[in-house]
């Protein structure tokens, strides 16, 4: 293969197309005088230089660089009309340039897209070994952060690269967030022309952005005219150069200027991209003609031929060493710098080794192209994993949100599982650049799907919510209407009443909650308040009956019976009078009235009398205790009771009479028959019992 020269380094020396007539003067020989054999060896010195001591690039380049880096933007577009103005001519009337028409090999397009980007401006070659991090792991509070200390920390023209990424997925995940405020605002109500959200996180990286931009306007402006300078430098270089093939007095001269005007191509700074390959093609191409068409010494030409002639040989010895190293970046960075030594330090060599040289030097880019390639598909292949994880993950979230499950409780749960996944994700890793896009996106409409779901439960308990809280209103308003009712045995029960039914409503919504129950509490305190502070100056009278029946339990606890029946159960019915006519004690006082029941128990056990009469004697003086002024509850639960028992003891009875059935041909002198009468006998005697026991406690109604 020929040196391809879409290079534009090749060898220098291109072939006339077979139509051409070298553009000789006719005065012309085969020969020249002979010609001092000054060589400029400080550049000879340079290159020797720049190849031995080339180092690796970078030895731990990041494993994110980009294929290709990503043309910079605003850059020549913004060029001026009157830097247009210089260069157009030049394009219109520069000589065909045979090999600059020819097709560059991808492996040699890779080099030279990178060189171009880097001649625009040869500073800056940190853009290439700059890290490039997971932005996709970092919320949006650390990627404003890690925006922040890139604009701190390195020059604004080499970020660009990280810049994108940080936005790209700063805008992503803020617009995630946005979809589901914005749906939170429509589920309660809301006009979505008068929505609007914004965050103290937004707003720092928008004021992080804005710096961004006005510190690379001020750099692109200040580069603006430094390569319109540059440019116009070399276009009058290249015109010096023209100049020279028609200066035939005095060789020696002509070539020392003609190595001058070289170092000061080489010295004369970057230029816009998009005019770098033309400048160039048109600068080697009058360098060929000085070398093709002048009629220099042989000898000179020869030695300069060899002196380029090692030079690359060099090169291609060092890129072929990079092509067996396993350090994929290093080795491109590397190359990109040989080239740059091919094409802007070094001349032509003779024809004889053009293609050889360059078929030899291509051959080793294309190793070291093919290995990058290869290692950009492994990495996508081992990041597959990450896709599938992400796809799992996605999985998980579609089946939450399929979950029919509908309680508040349920919900909670399923936000946090949500919450939870969100983090995996983000954690998760790289996926393959050609699936990031659209993993992305499913993974963006699981969640507004889950969201929007979420929205429209919560839409409709908040309905339930408001429903409660029109509910609790009008609580609040019988509360307020009844505070102050001085008829507390109809407002006491109806206050407890509206206390009970305000715990059965339910949940109102969160910003009235502490508001209306406040209220609420408030009207309830305000009667309650009073009620107590009346019922305080009554209970002072019910103390004094409390005090007297404390003293009294201890006058019966130490009574001795005599032993005649009649006499004793005398005595017990005047204490029980007694106790009856102190009266009645403070509500939370009320268990004296058991104490002396079970004091009155332990008297009636010594007593030698018929039963039943002992059980209603206790029983009458048990429910005169129960027996409340305008309080029936305590007669009704014992009426009730005592009902139970009656219905208890006539099931059993009947039950009993029942088996009986099963003995008639027995003799009653039996032991089990006599046992089964006299249960009988007694659950009858306990009927009778009860029976007066619930006659007696109807008449106290």
């Amino acid at each position: 293969m020929s040196e391809n020269d879409n290079l534009q380094e090749a060898d220098g020396n291109k072939e006339l197309k077979s139509n051409e007539t070298p553009q000789t003067p006719e005065n012309s020989s085969n020969e020249t005088e002979p010609i001092s054999e000054e060589i400029n060896t400080n550049v000879e010195e340079s290159i020797d230089d720049v190849i031995e001591t080339v180092e690796p690039v970078t030895e731990d380049v990041s494993e994110t660089v980009e294929d290709v880096i990503e043309v910079t933007e605003d850059v020549v577009e913004d060029v001026t009309e009157e830097v247009k103005e210089v260069i157009e001519p030049i394009e219109d009337s520069k000589e065909p340039v045979a090999e600059a028409d020819k097709k560059a090999d991808a492996h040699v397009e890779e080099i030279e897209e990178s060189n171009a980007e880097d001649a625009e401006d040869e500073e800056n070659i940190e853009r290439h070994t700059l890290e490039s991090k997971d932005y996709h792991a970092m919320s949006m509070e650390q990627l404003s952060i890690e925006f922040e200390q890139l604009i701190e920390n390195h020059k604004v023209q080499n970020i660009k690269s990280q810049v994108e990424d940080i936005k790209s997925e700063f805008n992503s995940k803020f617009d995630a967030l946005l979809d589901e405020k914005k749906e939170e605002f429509l589920s309660e109500g809301g006009n979505e022309i008068d929505f609007y959200y914004s965050s103290p996180v937004k707003k720092q990286f928008n004021t992080v952005f804005k710096t961004y931009r006005n510190n690379l306007g001020s750099y692109y402006k200040q580069r603006e005219n430094n390569l319109k300078s540059n440019l116009e430098n070399r276009l009058e270089i290249i015109e010096k150069i023209k100049g020279l093939v028609s200066d035939e007095e005095n060789i020696n001269t002509t070539y020392k200027t003609f190595k001058d005007l070289q170092d000061q191509w080489r010295n004369a700074g970057p230029i816009p991209r998009d005019r770098y390959n033309n400048a160039w093609n048109s600068y080697h191409h009058h360098v060929e003609i000085f070398y093709d068409v002048l009629h220099l010494n042989r000898d000179l030409r020869d030695l300069d031929f060899k002196h380029n002639l090692e030079k690359k040989t060099k090169i291609i010895e060092r890129a072929e060493e990079l092509a067996a190293d396993d350090n994929i970046n290093r080795s491109f960075r590397e190359l990109q710098v040989l080239h740059k030594l091919w094409k802007e330090e070094l001349g032509p060599v003779s024809r004889e080794h053009r293609d050889e040289v360059w078929e030899r030097f291509s051959k080793a880019t294309k190793i070291i192209h093919d290995k990058r390639q290869g290692y950009y598909a492994d990495l996508d292949k081992s990041r597959e994993k990450n896709l599938e994880l992400k796809e799992d993950i996605i999985s998980k979230i579609t089946e939450i949100s399929n979950d029919t499950s509908n309680a508040h409780n349920a919900w909670q749960k399923k936000i946090k599982s949500i919450e939870a996944l969100r983090e995996e994700f983000f954690n998760a890793g790289k996926v393959p650049q050609k699936a990031n896009e659209a993993t992305w996106s499913k993974f963006k409409d699981a969640v507004r799907t889950f969201n929007r779901q979420k929205n429209t439960f919560y839409k409709s308990l908040k309905k339930d919510q408001y429903d409660n809280l029109e509910k609790k209103k009008a609580l609040i308003q019988i509360a307020l209407d009844n505070k102050d009712n001085e008829d507390l045995a109809a407002t006491t029960p109806l206050m407890k009443r509206i206390q009970g039914d305000w715990k059965k409503i339910g949940h109102v919504p969160r910003k009235d909650s502490d508001k209306i129950w406040k209220q609420f509490k408030g009207a309830c305190n305000t009667y309650f308040d009073r009620l107590n502070a009346e019922r305080n100056e009554a209970n002072k009278e019910l103390m004094v009956a409390y005090e007297q029946k404390n003293k009294m339990l201890t006058e019966v606890n130490a009574i001795e019976l005599s032993g005649d029946s009649k006499k004793d159960i005398v005595t017990i019915k005047e204490k029980i009078a007694a106790w009856k006519a102190i009266g009645h004690v403070p509500s939370n006082k009320r268990y004296i009235d058991g104490k002396f029941n079970k004091a009155l128990d332990g008297l009636f056990g010594k007593l030698d009398m018929d039963r039943a009469k002992l059980e209603m004697i206790k029983f009458e003086n048990k429910i005169e205790n129960l027996a409340q002024p305008g309080d029936t509850r305590a007669l009704d639960n014992e009426q009730n009771f005592i009902r139970k028992k009656i219905g208890e003891i006539k099931g059993e009875i009947i039950q009993l009479e029942n088996n009986m059935q099963f003995f008639s041909n027995v003799d009653k002198s039996n032991p089990l028959v006599k046992e089964v009468f006299k249960n009988v006998d007694n659950h009858k005697k306990n009927l009778s019992i009860w029976e007066d026991k619930l006659r007696k406690i109807k008449s106290m109604y």
